[in-house]
């Protein structure tokens, strides 16, 4: 009896160490700490609860500074940057907040440490010591749209607030409130329609703060503990009375909630987010950046990833100054409102944050994704029809978020985007693995199969037959590289893939009809080009003479194995994928470029590894925060680079290819590591990895383990 009891306790402190406390310790090894102040928004540290962000520092003497984001904070363009940047709105800070307090008896450096916690999402600075020191936390709720910043200090001090808006003379306003500041930006009558009612601010309080003026609070009575409670709204209005009467509903019900009750809450969120998934590893000397490099970029992606819109590819929400800007080899310095390449969505760009949670279970975070374009499939069905006369409907490579199609008929000249059609086919592919991972029926009939249907009817109605009745897709861009080409592979591809899997739905989700017609569609599909290439057999861009001039830094031949699969390290014809990626044309690192996934896919163990310690660890040089990427053919801190980054690493790990789990497809035998990935049904699988070997291996449901492998390369 009693060996019995000590092995459920044994197995008991297992499940506890890997799914419970030790995590957090894990976690706390990658907390960014930092000892020196500022002095600038580029020494900046990011927090946020999904939608509202903070971009946070410190200055010399000690005064705190934070801009405020939000990921509905749709303003309009004021700058003719050329057609990519002048479209889609600008995504604008709220407003900059300084805070600063009274004795200042701090020394620049004294004692000073301003510290990320990632498992509390919150952040603390530290100024001062003994009786002189003060300790500032600062936390977004995880459940509600607020801000909080709480102080605490050895003596009596006074707290002043002073909101910094650049852009009075452009359209913000701040109200004359008594004992708060609540300011708004309201865009002007002559914006995109879409956007011209749209208004955003927020009005900051607290308990102990009385006004000193419009934009000034200070603290009534000198306190050890001093708070500030800020509430940012953003709301489509015809008057700002409505929007102020909102605002002042949400503060309302806010204030009655209690404080102790709501930091509680706020943690849960926290611990249950970083119990959904994890990846760290150990081993050589890139294996602890990398893992750095994970964790950061899933913590500035849960920052921003819940909210009313999907996150932007050039900065996210945590854009800031940008003082040596260049432009036509001038300087032309920036504020925080600015991003190059402009407020549209780019859907190459966009989805590279958005594969890697799947494999994280961050499928909460995916769904402002899949609303926004399900949202513009209506508007562009229209189009459509107007301009081709036939059903079916497609996402441009490069939409603002209402969407919105141009005329691309045979006649129109090429151009980088213009026949430009594979979004609909990788987006449908994403939202058919957030079905096989989470079984939501729900979200099949709502989401998946209008746009997926829809996607697949634009192509067969769009593109006529060849002589033998097949499908001829010409004019077709082979995605940004080639243009107006013949029978171009990622279009092929994307339908042999999307096909292939929207007749395999459940009978209760596609009627016979819908299946049957899709089958005659897939029956015509061309198959993928292939040819020779430095004496191998090798799959090609697009069918026939290779003589289109290239146009970027892109090899859309891969992308039948990333991100339409058809190859892998389980699939039929490895050989010719390998031989393809081998001598591919381009082999750029970083930002949008595919090669740490396509690898990892193929099991190409040293060139993964290569890939993703570049990704993983190519921090922006003007920014302090290990994460804030470089900003490669993007803007800083390109969000890009490190989903391509999570993506890579995470495909190392694992490989799903229906319900198949492949361990180690290219994993380096030098690096050892703890990890829980999420596969499709509903499956996660845990366990470590130690000189090569899985142990302690923990999949769930437990009826899944039949169907795990350790991948063998011979």
């Amino acid at each position: 009896m009693m060996k019995k009891i000590f092995a459920v306790i044994v197995v008991l402190f297992v499940l506890k160490t890997i799914n419970g406390q030790d995590i957090a310790s894990m976690l706390n090894k990658y907390n960014v700490v930092w000892n020196e102040p500022g002095p600038t928004s580029q020494q900046s540290m990011p927090i946020g609860n999904g939608d509202i962000g903070l971009n946070v520092w410190t200055e010399p003497n000690g005064d705190i500074n934070f801009y405020i984001s939000k990921t509905d904070a749709w303003g309009e363009e004021t700058l003719n940057r050329g057609p990519w940047m002048a479209q889609g709105g600008v995504l604008m800070k709220l407003g900059q907040v300084h805070i600063s307090f009274q004795p200042n008896t701090f020394k620049s450096g004294d004692n000073f440490s301003q510290v990320l916690k990632l498992h509390e999402g919150e952040m603390l600075i530290n100024e001062g010591s003994g009786k002189n020191a003060v300790h500032v936390k600062i936390w977004v709720d995880a459940n509600n749209p607020v801000i909080h910043v709480e102080s605490n200090s050895n003596q009596n001090v006074s707290m002043k607030v002073e909101l910094n808006d650049w852009r009075l003379n452009a359209g913000d306003k701040i109200l004359d409130n008594k004992n708060s500041i609540e300011w708004y930006h309201k865009n002007s009558d002559s914006a995109d329609v879409h956007i011209r009612n749209i208004v955003f601010g927020a009005v900051a309080k607290g308990k102990n703060l009385i006004s000193q003026n419009s934009s000034t609070l200070v603290s009534q009575t000198v306190a050890k503990y001093q708070s500030l409670s800020i509430y940012p709204l953003t709301k489509t209005v015809q008057q700002v009375d409505e929007w102020s009467s909102a605002l002042n509903q949400l503060v309302s019900r806010l204030d009655n909630q209690n404080m102790k009750s709501a930091w509680s809450a706020h943690c849960k969120w926290w611990d249950e987010f970083w119990h959904r998934s994890w990846i760290f590893v150990s081993g050589d000397s890139s294996a602890e950046k990398i893992t750095q490099g994970y964790v950061l970029q899933r913590f500035v992606t849960a920052c921003a990833g819940r909210g009313a819109y999907p996150i932007k590819f050039n900065g996210s929400i945590f854009t800031v100054d940008n003082p040596d800007f260049t432009e036509n080899k001038k300087t032309v310095p920036q504020n925080a409102d600015f991003r190059e390449w402009g407020g549209q969505y780019w859907f190459q760009n966009t989805r590279a944050m958005y594969w890697p949670m799947l494999m994280e279970g961050d499928f909460d975070m995916m769904m402002p994704l899949f609303k926004m374009y399900r949202n513009i499939l209506p508007a562009n069905q229209k189009q459509v029809e107007n301009y081709y006369h036939h059903d079916g409907a497609y996402f441009a490579e490069t939409s603002p978020f209402w969407g919105g199609l141009s005329y691309v008929g045979p006649e129109v000249k090429a151009n980088y985007t213009a026949h430009y059609f594979t979004p609909v086919l990788e987006l449908s592919m994403m939202m058919l693995d957030y079905y096989d991972y989470t079984g939501n029926e729900k979200f099949v009939r709502d989401i998946l199969l209008p746009v997926a249907s829809n996607g697949v009817e634009f192509f067969n109605r769009h593109f006529p037959r060849d002589s033998s009745g097949k499908l001829l897709l010409d004019p077709d861009n082979s995605i940004e590289m080639y243009w107006k080409v013949h029978n171009p592979a990622p279009d092929i591809a994307g339908l042999h893939a999307v096909l292939r899997r929207l007749i395999a739905l459940p009978k209760n989700l596609v009627d016979d009809t819908l299946r049957e017609k899709w089958r005659k569609f897939q029956a015509i599909l061309p198959d993928l080009p292939v040819g020779t290439k430095e004496n191998l057999q090798v799959l090609l861009p697009y069918t026939g003479e290779q003589t289109a001039p290239f146009h970027n830094f892109e090899n859309p031949e891969l992308y039948a194995v990333y991100p339409f699969r058809l190859y892998g390290i389980t699939k039929p014809g490895l050989q010719i994928a390998i031989n393809t990626f081998n001598v591919r044309k381009n082999k750029e690192k970083g930002c949008w470029i595919q090669e740490p996934v396509q690898a990892a896919m193929l099991g190409l163990t040293g060139v993964a590894k290569e890939y993703v310690s570049f990704n993983l660890t190519r921090k922006e040089p003007t920014l302090k925060f290990p994460s804030f990427w470089a900003k490669g053919h993007d803007y800083m801190p390109d969000e890009d680079n490190g989903g391509n980054g999570e993506n890579g690493l995470q495909q190392m790990l694992m490989y799903a290819d229906g319900k198949r789990i492949v361990l180690l497809p290219a994993f380096p035998k030098e690096w050892n590591a703890a990890f829980k990935l999420h596969a499709p049904y509903n499956t996660t699988v845990q366990g470590t990895i130690k000189n090569g070997k899985v142990e302690q291996l923990i999949v769930t449901p437990a009826l899944r383990k039949k169907d795990v492998v350790i991948y063998s390369r011979n």
